[in-house]
């Protein structure tokens, strides 16, 4: 994802662009920021950065650690939880399901622009390695199993790479290395939902990707008939 300081919008005001940016700044650092480190990503004096971060806070989107580092704060649980609520809760126990029987990460994807978004998690309870998107986390629409299968809800285009064809004819994606350097992903579009949605497996194990086809693309067809 290109860094805060990059993401310049087409219209509207610098000042909410500002704090915008601040605030992904802050949310999508793992170890979270200082009021320096923010200045520097954003380009701006120390006292704007901090007037900024303190705004954010006395809102509740971000807060203040002992050490001085701002993260993340409550208020954004509740907006995260207000983003396609019926499609999440119906499908994160399927997800869970899934993701615990075969011993992989799935995820929930859906289109937003040129990107596929990662919106809802479910990660094997007993498997000791995965792979992980955080929600939130973008992958391109050209390429990976994800935006296979999302792609596939368009209506045919002769433009349609083969991969996306080949889900409307079989109903899944896979791919390999295409996002992920060593990852296995298979996918299935969830049909009926707005904006477009898909189940995703992503795993290291070639094999686990391919012995789970038809848990995924059956997981994703239940989906679609509860949401519609």
């Amino acid at each position: 994802m290109p860094p805060a300081q990059e993401r310049t919008p087409q219209s509207g005001t610098q000042t909410l662009a500002r704090g915008l940016n601040a605030l992904l700044a802050v949310v999508e650092s793992p170890t979270g920021m200082t009021v320096q480190e923010l200045a520097r990503v954003l380009d701006v004096h120390r006292s704007i950065a901090y007037r900024i971060l303190q705004t954010l806070a006395d809102y509740g989107f971000v807060h203040a650690g002992r050490d001085g580092r701002y993260h993340g704060g409550a208020r954004l649980a509740a907006l995260s939880h207000s983003y396609l609520p019926g499609l999440r809760a119906t499908a994160l126990p399927v997800m869970q399901e899934l993701a615990d029987r075969v011993g992989a990460s799935v995820a929930l994807f859906v289109v937003e622009g040129e990107s596929a978004v990662a919106v809802e998690m479910a990660v094997p309870i007993s498997a000791g390695h995965h792979i992980a998107f955080r929600q939130g986390e973008r992958a391109p629409l050209d390429r990976g199993a994800a935006a296979y299968a999302l792609r596939s809800a368009l209506p045919p285009s002769p433009d349609d790479p083969e991969p996306v064809r080949k889900v409307r004819e079989a109903g899944f994606a896979y791919s390999q290395s295409e996002v992920e350097a060593g990852a296995h992903a298979v996918a299935a579009p969830i049909h009926g939902v707005h904006p477009r949605a898909c189940l995703a497996l992503i795993t290291h194990v070639e094999q686990r990707a391919h012995d789970a086809t038809a848990s995924v693309v059956k997981a994703a067809d239940s989906l679609s008939a509860a949401v519609t």
